[in-house]
């Protein structure tokens, strides 16, 4: 298991981030997003679907009241939101494994809320508030081969 350590000033930081990392992502891939209400998720996710092609003109927003969006850039992008859901059963009734193995990207928000259903192969990414300073940390770290692939091609990049 491999892991970076970022500092993200503000919210268009949170952004680039995602825009960079979704540039490498492929098909396949799988992201676990973490962190408490307000730590920027959704921002982080908005950056992704921008790197994978998603137009401009398209709203991403937070799935949580849909738990899964899906948009269409270079290969489709599925968003999906756990935090309404109570337990690990209600998760087949999304489909998210189904959409991780269409030929897209998956991103699941508040994946650690059901650690059992989490995919062994993924890059999981905790969006912090910082113990001191304004921004947030956001700490990465590679759950498998690709996973470790696209963290070490990111820190070049960065």
């Amino acid at each position: 298991m491999s892991g970076l350590t970022l500092h993200l000033p503000d919210v268009a930081a949170t952004r680039r981030l995602g825009r960079t990392l979704g540039r490498l992502l492929q098909p396949g891939d799988v992201l676990g997003l973490d962190g408490p209400l307000g730590a920027g998720k959704t921002s982080l996710v908005q950056g992704l679907a921008r790197g994978l092609g998603v137009p401009a003109r398209v709203p991403v927003t937070s799935p949580t009241f849909t738990l899964l969006c899906e948009y269409q850039g270079r290969m489709p992008l599925y968003h999906a939101d756990l935090y309404r859901l109570r337990e690990a059963a209600e998760l087949g009734e999304l489909g998210l494994w189904e959409a991780a193995e269409a030929g897209g990207v998956l991103v699941v928000e508040w994946l650690a809320r059901f650690p059992e259903a989490a995919p062994p192969e993924r890059l999981q990414i905790e969006l912090a508030f910082p113990p001191s300073g304004p921004g947030r940390q956001a700490h990465l770290t590679g759950r498998g081969r690709r996973a470790a692939e696209l963290l070490q091609a990111l820190a070049l990049l960065l």
